[in-house]
C-alpha cells in the first residue's frame, strides 16, 4: 500500500479532485488494477487523520541529542505569496533519525519559531544537547529562550554567506588573501586535538586572531567575524564522526525540495490544513528512509559529558536568566566540556 499511498499523496499535492485521482490511477494502472473512488477517499481520511493525532501527540518519549530546524515556503492559498512551514527533526540518543513536527509561521519571526518550539517543549520534548540552524535572528532569539541549554550551531551555508558579507567589506585586491584565511579558520585536519571545548577554544582564537589582523583596517569586516562567534564552532564539541552530519541542516532542506517538487502546484488546494497535511505526508514517509549515527563507545561516552553539564536540573526560581547563563558557561568550562 506505501506506494500506492504515495501516489495519492502526490496525486493530490497537484491539486486534483477524489474523482481527478480516481481518474489518473486508472490511467497509470490500467483499469483493472485501478482503486475505486472509495478507496483513495478512504487514503486521503486516513492520511488526514493521522496528521491531526501525529500533530497533538506528545513528545515525552523521544529524547534527542540533535536538533534540525529549517522552514520552507508553500502556496496554501490561491493568489496568495507563499507562507513558511516550520520543521523539526533530529537525531536520538541511540542514533536513530526522527520527524518531530511541522507547523505554520507567520514569516520566519521570533513569534512564529517561539510559539513552534514552545509547543513542541510543553508536548514533553526535553531540550536536546546541540540545535542546528541558520542564522536568522528571530529563530535564534526562540531557540535561547525556549531550550537556553541547548548548545546552537549554525548551519555551514551560513559560512558561505558570512565568507560573502566579509568579502563585501574587503577591497577587490584583497578579497582572495582574506577569503582563504576565512576558510583556514575551520579546517581542523592539521590539529590532533580531539573533540571538545579545546577545539572549540582553537578555532574561537582563529576567528579573533584574523579579526584582529584587520580591525584596525577594516573595521567592519573585523565586525562580520566577530558576530556571534558561538555557533560558528559548536559541532566540534561533539564526536568526529558526526560532524559532518550536524553542521548543517541542508538535510531537511533537500526534503523540502522534493516535498515542494510534489507540491508545487498546491495553491490549486487551498487551505492551511490542505497544505499541512500534505507536506506532513511526504516529511512523514520519507522520514522512514533518513540514515541516522553511527553511536561509537568512545563517542557515547563524549556525549554523556557533555550531557552531565548542559541539561543539570534548573537552578532556583530566584535566580535571574542573565545570572543562570553565566553559571551554566561557568559550569561548562569547569567540567571541560560543552
Amino acid at each position: 500500500m506505501n506506494a500506492l499511498e504515495s501516489l495519492v499523496i502526490a496525486s493530490f499535492a497537484r491539486g486534483l479532485s477524489v474523482r481527478d485521482v480516481e481518474a489518473a490511477l486508472a490511467k497509470a494502472l490500467g483499469d483493472q488494477a485501478a482503486i475505486s473512488r472509495s478507496t483513495v477517499s478512504a487514503i486521503r481520511g486516513q492520511i488526514e487523520d493521522e496528521y491531526q493525532t501525529r500533530a497533538r501527540r506528545r513528545r515525552d518519549g523521544v529524547k534527542l541529542d540533535y536538533l534540525f530546524l529549517d522552514a520552507s515556503f508553500f502556496r496554501m492559498h490561491p493568489g496568495s505569496p507563499a507562507e513558511p512551514v516550520l520543521a523539526a527533526w533530529g537525531i536520538t540518543t541511540d542514533g536513530k533519525p526522527a520527524f518531530i513536527g511541522l507547523a505554520p509561521g507567520t514569516g520566519e519571526s521570533f513569534g512564529a519559531w517561539k510559539d513552534f518550539l514552545a509547543d513542541l517543549r510543553d508536548r514533553g520534548l526535553a531540550s536536546p544537547l546541540l540545535i542546528v540552524s541558520d542564522g536568522a535572528s528571530g529563530l535564534i532569539g526562540a531557540i535561547e529562550q525556549v531550550y537556553p541549554k541547548a548548545l546552537r550551531q549554525r548551519c555551514v551555508i551560513h559560512y558561505v554567506h558570512r565568507c560573502r558579507n566579509l568579502l563585501a567589506k574587503i577591497p577587490a585586491g584583497m578579497q582572495a588573501e582574506v577569503k582563504d584565511a576565512y576558510w583556514k579558520i575551520f579546517d581542523t585536519e592539521d590539529l590532533k586535538t580531539p573533540p571538545g571545548p579545546k577545539l572549540v577554544e582553537i578555532i574561537d582564537a582563529r576567528i579573533g586572531d584574523l579579526a584582529a589582523k584587520y580591525q584596525g583596517i577594516y573595521p567592519a569586516a573585523a565586525k562580520v567575524l566577530l558576530t556571534d562567534r558561538v555557533g560558528l564552532a559548536a559541532c566540534l564539541r561533539f564526536p568526529a564522526e558526526h560532524h559532518h552530519r550536524i553542521r548543517h541542516s541542508g538535510f531537511v532542506e533537500r526534503t523540502f525540495g522534493e516535498t515542494r517538487r510534489r507540491v508545487r502546484v498546491i495553491g490549486r488546494r487551498p487551505g492551511e490544513t490542505s497544505c499541512l497535511t500534505l507536506v506532513w505526508a511526504v516529511l512523514d514517509r520519507a522520514s522512514r528512509g533518513w540514515r541516522g549515527l553511527t553511536m561509537t563507545a568512545d563517542g557515547l561516552r563524549l556525549l554523556q559529558d557533555l550531557r552531565r553539564p548542559l541539561l543539570k536540573a534548573t537552578p532556583p526560581p530566584a535566580a535571574t536568566h542573565g545570572h543562570h547563563r553565566r553559571a551554566c558557561r561557568r559550569s561548562q568550562t569547569a567540567s571541560t566540556v560543552a
